[in-house]
């Protein structure tokens, strides 16, 4: 895809902006096509195309910005649109944090990290609902218990980014995705359950096929017929890969800049603490090849890098961008993130926590009593006190067995106390998002049924 916004024009921008009189500013440009293909019971249900291209403008006039964005890429137009946005700088009230970070923090040579697919670009349409189809039908024939389907999704994109600012750093790189979700619905005579499975990837030769995709949704439907409710207890629990991974994010969430700043996280002050157990390792890694969140620069043009969040039970590192970080009175550590027309703010990269050396067998083998966590419902994660109390669901483990599903129930804790409380870590990480975890054990939680 080739890009509609090129270097000269965002140089023209920014000196566009300071003739208006911005004393700093930085252009994002972001080209994006993309394909989703829908279909249930293997009629076409869904078949969106879309392009699109979109130029923000983040304008200082001193200590006040202004940022805006547009679609209207001619020079007149966007003469008008930087005037416009300059203007509103000047009538912004001061923040003495805000501003483009130091010239000489940006990177020199920007990374190649693999991240565009350079054999298949966008899928055409109709191999897109014939992957769709292929996944939806894998589903419905592997159980005569899958009566029904809430349909398959098949999407691909391209997009291109271009950043400058008035520091005189430019970069631009590409990248693609690709994905597959099933969704069907299993019947066993007044018990109806719905499962899902996806796979995503920058690469579509690396995506998982569609009929193994189909089969592993379907399985996790049935395993979810005829559930039972358990009286409250308090019990191990073994958190699926998915659900270990919702997990890490509110760390992540609680270790990000604006939550410090705020005084709204239980980690404001405990750098260098012990926060877990030793096993666990929190990494946030932008460069990883061909990663679903990585970048070879962050949203304001500083170098992303390899970082641990905890490093065996220490919490070794924040997640700042140049705003929070100077809150603070600490250094950016790239991982600023933004859309177009909005300011940046902090978000992680590729998120995951470091495999230990259990199968998930062992793991649910070592369980005499207790949950194996598959889906958790809503979000009642309080980030300034760590307390944690979320609807679930699940499989009951006995004797190191997975017994009967489980549904109706919560999960309750603290997260200081569950991170310190991880007993055993799976070898199992698989990438299929930007967050990932292998299978957890956490020593005791109370589990609230009947």
């Amino acid at each position: 895809m080739a890009s509609s916004v090129n270097l000269e024009l965002a140089e023209w921008a920014l000196e566009r902006a300071k003739a208006h009189g911005a004393t700093a500013a930085e252009v994002l440009c972001v080209v994006a096509e993309s394909i989703a293909a829908g279909v249930r019971l293997g009629e076409v249900e869904k078949l969106k195309s879309s392009r699109d291209r979109r130029l923000g403008l983040r304008v200082f006039s001193g200590a006040s910005s202004a940022t805006s964005s547009t679609a209207e890429l001619e020079r007149d137009s966007l003469e008008t649109f930087i005037k416009h946005t300059a203007d509103l700088a000047r009538l912004s009230a001061a923040d003495p944090s805000a501003g483009l970070p130091d010239a000489g923090l940006h990177p020199r040579a920007i990374p190649e990290l693999s991240l565009a697919d350079p054999e298949s670009g966008i899928i055409r349409a109709d191999r897109a609902l014939e992957i769709a189809r292929a996944g939806e039908k894998a589903a419905l024939k592997s159980d005569s218990r899958i009566k029904n389907s809430e349909g398959a999704e098949f999407h691909s994109g391209h997009h291109q980014v271009l950043f400058a600012n008035s520091n005189g750093f430019s970069g631009e790189y590409s990248g693609t995705s690709y994905g597959l979700t099933v969704v069907p619905i299993a019947q066993d005579g007044d018990s109806m359950q719905v499962g899902y499975w996806y796979t995503a990837s920058r690469h579509f030769g690396k995506l998982e096929d569609a009929e193994s995709v189909g089969a592993t949704a379907a399985k996790r439907a049935l395993r979810r017929l005829n559930a039972r409710k358990i009286a409250t207890t308090r019990a191990p629990v073994v958190f699926d890969p998915d659900m270990a991974a919702s997990l890490i994010r509110s760390i992540a969430g609680a270790a990000s800049g604006p939550s410090l700043y705020k005084g709204a996280s239980f980690l404001v002050g405990l750098l260098g603490n012990k926060i877990a157990a030793p096993s666990v390792t929190i990494v946030d890694d932008a460069l990883i090849a061909g990663g679903l969140g990585s970048k070879p620069f962050d949203g304001e043009g500083l170098p992303t890098t390899r970082k641990s969040i905890v490093e065996k039970g220490t919490l070794a590192s924040y997640l700042l961008d140049t705003y929070s970080a100077r809150k603070l009175k600490l250094k950016s550590t790239g991982n600023a993130a933004r859309s177009v027309g909005e300011a940046p703010t902090v978000s992680t990269t590729n998120l995951y926590l470091e495999p230990g050396t259990h199968s998930p067998q062992q793991i649910i083998k070592s369980v005499k009593r207790g949950l194996y966590l598959t889906e958790m419902i809503g979000y009642g994660v309080n980030l300034v006190t760590g307390d944690y109390s979320r609807g679930a669901g699940g499989m009951w483990i006995e004797d190191g067995e997975l017994a009967y599903p489980v549904q109706e129930i919560t999960i309750a804790g603290n997260l200081k106390d569950m991170f310190a409380g991880i007993e055993m870590i799976g070898n199992d990480l698989v990438w299929r998002s930007s967050t990932a975890s292998p299978t957890i054990k956490i020593a005791e939680m109370t589990i609230a049924g009947e």
